[in-house]
């Protein structure tokens, strides 16, 4: 099986708490940040998404918090679709310290919001295919 596709972050000390710790709500911000960086290495804007009059949407999401993360932190924040059947998909995330310890894990249940209609399109897969100059990125 192949890596997945993974970001480097390095952590900033706005980011931490009173405690010195990465505040729990950046964790979503560079668990987003990996999913962007994706699309952006299969060939896709956020000017694509507009045009197509699409937008990735995120319906659910669970992060275990495993180790602390202070500022200064080297991360990566790993990236992995999984395809079903439907309107959604699934989307594996970590972010791993340096010495390859995960700090965190998320679980994402995501879909494509048709932004005229606001509803999720009915296959996300072949339109994440059809836009993508790199559809493999995505493991399609």
């Amino acid at each position: 099986m192949a890596e997945p596709f993974s970001v480097p972050v390095t952590v900033r000390g706005y980011e931490t708490d009173v405690l010195g710790h990465l505040n729990q709500s950046v964790y979503l911000q560079y668990a987003e940040h990996a999913r962007w960086c994706l699309l952006e290495a299969a060939g896709i804007s956020q000017a694509d998404l507009i045009a197509k009059g699409v937008g990735p949407v995120v319906l659910e999401t669970t992060i275990r918090y495993l180790r602390e993360l202070r500022a200064g932190d080297e991360t990566e924040v790993t990236c992995s679709f999984a395809w079903g059947e439907g309107k959604i998909y699934r989307i594996e995330q970590t972010i791993r310290k340096a010495d390859g310890t995960a700090a965190a894990e998320f679980a994402v249940v995501g879909g494509l919001l048709d932004l005229e209609k606001r509803r999720l399109v009915a296959d996300p897969r072949e339109l994440f295919r059809a836009l993508a100059a790199d559809p493999g990125v995505f493991g399609l």
